[in-house]
């Protein structure tokens, strides 16, 4: 009876090993393009796929910003004399020169009378004896030095002014955060620019992704990217007293996944960023699972930006565009899409990859039958 069952074994062995080409599925982490894509030809599907080419770039370039930066402007360059203007709360120290012995200031033999310290009130004015308030805001350090002697003749004839000015808080601007050395610096001059203030609170550390320049001015705020404002000159704005400045980097980002060379949150190292330089930015694709037939760029839009007769804009608030960098067209296309703000770059795997996956394990199942058969034979 052995005998006559014996070949059973191996031909049961072989069954169940070739079953588990059926039962086993390659392993997958990354989805490829028919997955992501599924379900976008239903009439009641939540998004919408486009490819991007040379033809259809136009008309995407053509929507709105799905998540536009706050446009807070900026103040170019303005050409001002070199004197600082005297405000309200710099302090002046004086002194008077004198030969006149009968000199209601001095002291016999005294030749010199200091005075130190005198504070420009909020009017405008400081306070000299015997003299009262003399006005000196809105004064350059030599008109106000003429002011206060011309003041002073009517009580010391002979008189002769020196005149040194300290900064307060309305000629001195205030460097906030973001630079190695924050806190209020005066200004020697009113030809003062903002890269100057920059430089002398350290300058702005490399580390820093694509780094925002705020500037505070009257109640309002101002911005430009430290990339734009050293690229343009005329955009280096001349400071004033009472601006309040700060750094810090660029807040947008998009995302990484898929079969990327690295799977991560990315922030804007430029002002803008197409397609290409996205791919650069996050490693490439790896050779060995990405589709780059396939690359895609998932974004979001707001629901009042859908497209409707009265505007252009996407169709969907939920769009996928593609691209294939296997071709010239597809490169050029990706090296003019801009990528915006949270928009997620996804590379989807090869089509081939399951394919060969599951030829291995059938190898591998064939090779493991053959061992079975000959351990029973």
């Amino acid at each position: 009876m052995s005998a006559t069952f014996r070949p059973i074994r191996p031909i049961l062995a072989i069954l169940a090993l070739l079953a588990g080409v059926s039962a086993c599925s390659p392993p997958q982490d990354v989805a490829d393009f028919q997955q992501v894509v599924k379900g976008s030809d239903d009439a009641n599907a939540t998004f919408s796929v486009q490819i991007v080419t040379r033809d259809t770039l136009p008309v995407f370039q053509d929507w709105p910003n799905g998540h536009p930066t706050p446009n807070l402007g900026w103040i170019a360059h303005q050409r001002t004399g070199s004197d600082a203007i005297i405000q309200p709360g710099d302090r002046l120290s004086l002194a008077v020169w004198d030969n006149d012995e009968t000199s209601l200031l001095s002291q016999p033999a005294q030749k010199v009378i200091q005075l130190p310290d005198l504070r420009v009130s909020s009017s405008g004015t400081i306070f000299l004896p015997y003299v009262d308030e003399v006005y000196v805001a809105k004064m350059t350090e030599a008109e106000a030095r003429k002011t206060i002697q011309g003041k002073l003749v009517s009580i010391i004839p002979s008189a002769q002014v020196q005149l040194t000015v300290v900064s307060g808080s309305q000629n001195s601007v205030e460097v906030i955060s973001g630079l190695p050395r924050p806190g209020p610096l005066p200004l020697s001059d009113r030809s003062t620019t903002i890269t100057s203030i920059l430089a002398q609170a350290g300058g702005i550390t490399p580390d820093m992704v694509n780094p925002q320049i705020n500037l505070q001015r009257d109640g309002r705020l101002y911005r430009i990217s430290a990339e734009r404002l050293f690229d343009t000159p005329d955009l280096d704005t001349t400071v004033r007293g009472g601006d309040k400045i700060f750094v810090q980097p660029e807040d947008r980002y998009f995302l990484s996944l898929g079969a990327a060379g690295h799977e991560a949150v990315v922030g804007f190292p430029h002002d803008k960023v197409n397609t290409l330089e996205a791919m650069a930015l996050i490693g490439g694709v790896n050779e060995n699972v990405a589709n780059p037939r396939a690359i895609l760029v998932l974004r979001n839009y707001p629901d009042s930006m859908v497209r409707t007769l009265a505007k252009n804009g996407p169709p969907k608030a939920r769009m996928v565009f593609a691209f294939d960098l296997t071709n010239a067209d597809g490169l050029f296309s990706a090296g003019e899409f801009q990528i915006q703000d949270r928009d997620l770059v996804l590379v989807t795997e090869s089509p081939l990859l399951n394919h060969a996956n599951a030829i291995k394990i059938f190898t591998g199942l064939f090779a493991g039958a053959r061992t079975v058969v000959t351990a029973v034979n």
